[in-house]
């Protein structure tokens, strides 16, 4: 362990901390922690009790993480061996009880990347090689398979899941037990098992500060990808050019022209 800091540091006498683990200033670890040779935890971090810090994971400064949260073990894959692969959790964020978020594999690109300001309630999960934005809510036990990205201000409601190599684009709304198997287009709400799109996120946007304008060009736009009668390739090359001075819009369309494997999540029938 990094001796430099030990001054402004706080820890528990019943928890393990490896000589090979760096430990920030004004770190706090509390009782019966755990934590790992190549763990790095930033200025200001704090561990409740009970939190185990394994393999490669490094922990942004003023990350608190609630007992029984268990950050950075091997991925649950079956083809993972071994590998130096790394979980990078950013600054700020909360990390409640029973939370578990797994490092990357040699199969992706070897990192789990969680942004700032991210709050993840008790039981949630992220899996390897995801990719999570900034000022996330995970609420209670919504889950990440593996390879799955996350966009900015994305909630993910209480038992939502997204599939393996989907996709949520930002300032998305997952309602309560969820189930995505496509891509979510950003600024919208998508509900059910499986998930279908039900509109535009307008609250969630009027609490972010977006004007009345983008919003009702967001509307509109949407009305016109999946309400329309036309083939779906038709209905973006209408809406990319009908609101070609709509910044908000021309990222809806971006994320759609960068589908992957599952498509583009669908409105449901009315």
């Amino acid at each position: 362990m990094d001796q430099s800091n030990l001054t402004s540091t706080v820890i528990h006498p019943t928890a393990i901390i490896s000589n090979a683990a760096t430990i920030g200033a004004g770190v706090s670890i509390g009782a019966y922690c755990v934590v790992g040779d190549n763990a790095v935890l930033g200025d200001g971090v704090k561990l409740m009790s009970h939190v185990v810090i394994d393999g490669h994971t490094s922990i942004g400064a003023g990350t608190q993480i609630y007992p029984f949260a268990v950050l950075g073990c091997a991925p649950q894959h079956t083809r993972y061996a071994g590998e130096a692969s790394t979980l990078e959790i950013g600054e700020n964020c909360i990390i409640r009880e029973h939370v578990t978020m797994h490092p990357g594999t040699a199969i992706d690109n070897m990192r789990t990347i969680i942004g700032n300001n991210g709050l993840f309630f008790a039981g949630a999960h992220v899996a390897h090689d995801c990719i999570v934005g900034d000022n996330v809510i995970f609420a209670n036990n919504a889950s990440l398979g593996g390879h799955a990205k996350i966009g900015d201000s994305v909630m993910l409601g209480g038992y939502s899941a997204v599939q393996q190599h989907c996709r949520v684009g930002s300032h998305c709304m997952l309602g309560a037990h969820s189930l995505v198997d496509s891509d979510v287009v950003p600024f919208s709400i998508a509900v059910g098992n499986r998930a279908r799109l039900s509109g535009i996120n307008v609250i969630g946007l009027a609490r972010r500060g977006f004007s009345d304008e983008s919003v009702s060009a967001l509307r509109a736009a949407f009305l016109m990808l999946f309400n329309d009668a036309d083939i779906f390739a038709t209905r973006v090359e209408t809406t990319r050019a009908h609101f070609a001075d709509v910044a908000e819009v021309q990222d809806m369309i971006a994320f759609i022209d960068d589908a992957g494997r599952n498509g583009v999540c669908q409105a449901a029938k009315r």
